[in-house]
């Protein structure tokens, strides 16, 4: 651990001399990577320190852009009784282990590739996007709220697709499409929205922008993910849930926009949905965000969510097991601002009912509040340190009823961090993750840790 230290340290102060910047003209870039990623060990499952070399590649033309992920991850001098074997490569990067969800070449392949993209969401009429997948929403968030498939990173990352048309590219302005699959090689998560201008001849005033859509999302396997080596689930079903909406865009500006709309769901259990709301910017810089809700007990709002890949199992089981109660109010607020030219960005959204939390224990979190904030520092603010943090809290208030304790207490949460220093050519990287696992410890619970430390030089 040490010998890697001290290469990083040489490498960050070495680099600048004799890389090139990044960032030219002819649109290719690559990178070399040196660090370590905490990874259960394959045959014990316990988290060990594994260190990595790792090339990424990266060409980009015109809209088009396509990159690799090429890292070889392993241990020197692995057995310290044995001084003979000098290296150990970690297996589940190239062979689908026993027992494993990697189940197939494509699976364990696929995700070499980091990304091949097309245009880019919200600016161009066609894009699409095949790899990680970190903000997808689907209409107005309802069904699907920046869905991530990115949640089991160092350790494994996960290739999927993103794609959006609008008819408006090929002079038809009356519809367009969303596609989404959460892994590519399995089809587990894959689900859509159409829309519909119906009064697009109207061009570009207030009701030609009036949109009508339809969404639809299936998991064909809600246990994908889940280690059910002891049985906790006697078997899995395709989950499902039905979306339609009304948006309408009122004021499209740069310091000023507004969007209202009303939206519709029911899931498998046949519980409904609907919310109705606004959102925007004020003043160029200020996000802004407010929603009423009307749901059914057993209920899940925006059921594929930012770390829904973590906590599917546990929705599949409730959402089975469910069956529809009474209606009630809820509510949601967000609130965001983008400072110095967008180096800094701060969200953060609160939702949850209307009604008190719930005496006897739920396992749906829409009984109680619920708390995502996000953080992110650019480069050159603050010398070469950029920074991104995220916080996201469940079921508020149902381990301590004091709601403020409860806030900052990290069961039922997910904590994310990335530091950053760059110095010439070269990156340092700290990634921290740490996520609450309900399955763990016989279904007590238990936190999910995962660490990586690098450099990287662009050339």
């Amino acid at each position: 651990m040490k010998r890697i230290i001290l290469v990083m340290i040489a490498l960050s102060l070495l680099a600048p001399l004799w890389a090139q910047d990044g960032g030219g003209d002819k649109g290719f870039s690559a990178g070399l990577n040196l660090g370590t990623d905490l990874l259960p060990n394959p045959d014990t499952g316990v988290m060990e320190s594994w260190s990595k070399l790792g090339f990424r590649p990266d060409l980009a033309l015109g809209k088009f852009g396509v990159g690799l992920d090429l890292t070889l991850r392993f241990q020197l001098y692995p057995d310290p009784n044995d001084n003979t074997k000098i290296i150990r490569i970690y297996e589940p990067d190239w062979l689908p282990a026993a027992g494993s969800t990697i189940t197939d070449i494509l699976d364990l392949y696929l995700p070499k590739i980091l990304y091949v993209r097309y245009g880019l969401k919200d600016i161009d009429p066609i894009y699409v996007k095949l790899g990680s997948i970190s903000d997808f929403s689907l209409g107005n968030g309802l069904v699907v709220s920046d869905y991530s498939n990115t949640r089991f990173l160092p350790d494994r990352r996960i290739f999927g697709l993103q794609l959006g048309v609008d008819g408006a590219a090929f002079k038809v302005p009356y519809i367009g499409m969303e596609v989404l699959t959460g892994n590519l090689s399995k089809f587990d998560v894959i689900g859509g929205r159409v829309y519909l201008r119906p009064l697009a001849f109207l061009g570009s005033s207030l009701f030609g922008r009036l949109q009508v859509g339809a969404t639809a999302v299936l998991d064909q396997d809600p246990l994908l993910y889940f280690d059910n080596s002891s049985n906790t689930y006697a078997a899995s079903s395709p989950v499902y849930v039905l979306g339609a909406d009304l948006t309408l865009p009122i004021i499209s500006g740069k310091l000023l926009s507004l969007v209202s709309y009303v939206e519709g769901a029911r899931e498998m259990n046949d519980a409904m949905g609907a919310i109705g709301g606004i959102r925007g910017k004020l003043l160029g810089f200020i996000r802004y965000g407010a929603e009423a809700r009307y749901m059914q007990e057993g209920f899940i709002p925006a059921y594929f969510d930012t770390n829904y890949d973590l906590y599917r199992a546990e929705r599949f089981d409730y959402i089975e097991n469910t069956a529809p109660g009474d209606f009630g109010m809820g509510w949601l607020a967000k609130v965001g601002f983008d400072l110095f030219q967008e180096k800094v960005l701060f969200t953060a959204a609160v939702d949850g009912p209307l009604a008190p939390i719930p005496s006897v224990a739920s396992d749906n979190a829409a009984a109680y509040p619920h708390l995502k904030g996000s953080f992110i520092l650019k480069e050159d603010l603050i010398g070469g340190i950029s920074f991104s943090g995220v916080y996201e809290k469940y079921f508020i208030g149902r381990a301590n009823s004091n709601i403020f304790t409860d806030l900052i207490d990290p069961t039922d949460a997910v904590i994310g961090m990335d530091v950053n220093y760059k110095t010439g050519a070269t990156l340092l990287t700290l990634h921290y993750t740490y996520k609450w696992d309900p399955s763990k410890n016989s279904g007590a619970g238990g936190f999910d840790v995962s660490s990586s430390l690098s450099v990287s030089v662009q050339f």
